[in-house]
């Protein structure tokens, strides 16, 4: 791949040559209320619920400064998820919710700014857990990372004891919201397949022993930079670039090691692990996120080591002996001289945005419309709006809109009616994304999976295509289904310019994302947007 020359070139790339020329679009000022008009009864808030700070053993940005950033690049809302440790529990919690209190009232009209974790969940992969605002957010997060994080407690490796602590873990967030100690929480493991040690018997356990607390999964991992060639990382996007371990799940293939498009294995798949739990008729949500450390690009550094790499949590950054395992904190970062063009990450909101469709701007419209699966997902900006529906062959009703159910009958028929706005502005490496296909996927319902290891779902495929021409204003899609039994629907679309029959082969997925080659991936010239899915049922 030559990424040397032209507007294609690996500056654009990494959005470094033009990010100048976008910073209008989505840009806000500290105290200035953003226009955020409804649209068929939501107000879509974009977000990103997995990013760090100088609270994490390899970030280094103050909360503020991530909130800005944020704000900065489009987002509504954010929540801060840093690494659950020893250092972390010992000294961490109480100035890093300080400082989240503080930033929301700085930023208030702005962005909505969530206390979170990225819990590392005992037997098990990094995982967000996102909390309501409130006065326990602080002590129960102090509790939680003490009682449950498996770095502080010791209960990281895949044993079938602390897979049992895992699920405590989740009654003890369950019950928390039930006794009212705190308002709202939520749970979605992150990467889930870049170590394959989320099994799905695990991740079913997860969802069913706390339904509305653990929603789902991200579906599109950050690190999204990390693919880019020389002189960039060079890794696999999303960091993917792992092979089996001692506690990964042997029946997962080696594709699964890797993105696809940019998305985690699990979700990419047309008729894999995410179908498969869908076809049970259970909500299981997909997200994407920046997991935003740093930014490529960035002319900052952290004090101790310009590439946040691992392994100098005990090296002093002052001359008073002051270290990350001491302080649980870094300083703020420190000129590097340069743009580091290899991190892996890019700023929150640059590339990665999870659209929620709240019934406001608000912290527990947020969380609500999360948990009712009225999201989607989107990379590089390639669409501006997407509002996917399910309504009953014939009707002008508006429909069932994603995470909903549509009751039905057999013999019927039903309509699928997509909405895109298409985009109206160049995305921050200064390019002007173009929809160039959208695919709308099948699946049948058919209950509870006999086999809790299965990641398989054989009646999911797509059932039709679009290309499409237009390249301004607004796309309308409507297909129309036969009932014959409970189904679910999804839709994903792309730029185009990179794809391959699917896992599962073309007659399932003829034209999927493809497999990204590690240290060979230019994230902006393979963009896809993801929906959640509707339902339907058969009376």
């Amino acid at each position: 791949m030559d990424l040397s020359t032209g507007r294609r070139g690996f500056l654009v790339g990494t959005g470094l040559a033009s990010a100048g020329a976008v910073l209008g679009h989505g840009t806000a000022a500290a105290g200035a209320p953003r226009a955020r008009e409804p649209r068929d009864g939501y107000v879509w808030l974009a977000g990103d619920h997995h990013i760090h700070t100088q609270y994490s053993n390899d970030a280094m940005y103050p909360v503020a400064t991530q909130v800005e950033r944020a704000a900065t690049y489009g987002l509504d809302w954010l929540v801060v998820t840093d690494h659950g440790n020893v250092p972390f529990a010992t000294y961490s919690i109480p100035p890093l919710v300080a400082d989240i209190v503080a930033a929301r009232r700085t930023y208030r009209d702005d962005v909505l700014v969530f206390t979170g974790l990225e819990w590392n969940i005992p037997a098990g992969e990094h995982t967000t857990l996102i909390l309501a605002p409130g006065p326990n957010e602080a002590s129960l997060l102090q509790e939680f990372v003490d009682r449950y994080d498996a770095r502080v407690n010791g209960t990281r490796n895949g044993t079938p004891e602390n897979e049992a602590i895992a699920l405590q873990a989740l009654t003890f967030l369950k019950d928390a919201v039930a006794n009212g100690r705190i308002a709202d929480a939520l749970v979605l493991p992150n990467h889930p397949s870049r170590l394959g040690i989320n099994s799905p018997s695990e991740t079913r356990n997860w969802r069913d022993a706390a339904p509305g607390i653990v929603i789902g999964m991200e579906g599109a991992p950050g690190h999204q930079a990390a693919g880019l060639p020389a002189p960039g990382m060079a890794r696999g996007r999303g960091l993917y670039d792992s092979a089996p371990g001692t506690w990964s799940f042997p029946g997962y293939p080696a594709e699964s090691y890797r993105t696809w498009g940019g998305f985690d294995w699990m979700t990419a798949t047309v008729g894999g692990l995410w179908d498969s739990l869908l076809a049970e008729g259970k909500p299981w949500w997909i997200t994407t996120t920046s997991d935003g450390h740093q930014g490529c690009g960035d002319w900052v550094k952290n004090p101790v080591d310009p590439l946040n790499q691992t392994g100098y949590d005990s090296i002093p950054y002052d001359s008073d002996g002051h270290t990350f395992n001491n302080t649980g904190r870094f300083p703020d970062p420190v000129d590097s001289g340069r743009p580091i063009i290899e991190y892996s990450s890019f700023p929150p909101g640059a590339y990665n945005k999870t659209w929620v469709g709240a019934t406001g701007y608000g912290y527990r419209q947020v969380m609500q419309a999360m948990r009712a699966g009225r999201m989607w997902v989107c990379l590089g900006d390639l669409i501006a709006g997407l509002d996917l529906r399910l309504r009953p062959g014939g009707s002008r009703q508006p429909g069932v809109p994603m995470g909903g159910t549509l009751k039905t009958r057999a013999g019927r028929t039903a309509e699928v009616v997509i909405r895109i706005d298409l985009a109206a502005h160049a995305n921050f490496a200064g390019l002007m994304p173009v929809l160039a296909r959208v695919d709308l996927i099948v699946g049948r319902i058919t209950g509870p999976a006999a086999d809790r290891s299965t990641f398989r779902a054989p009646d999911t495929k797509v059932v039709k295509s679009w290309n499409i021409d237009k390249r301004a204003g607004t796309v309308e899609l409507v297909h129309e289904i036969a009932v014959d039994g409970p189904f679910y629907i999804r839709v994903r679309g792309t730029d185009g310019k990179r794809g391959a029959p699917g896992y599962f082969g073309a007659g399932v997925d003829p034209a999927g994302p493809a497999l990204d080659v590690i240290g060979e991936a230019n994230p902006w010239e393979d963009l896809w947007f993801y929906s959640n899915p509707v339902f339907a049922t058969t009376q």
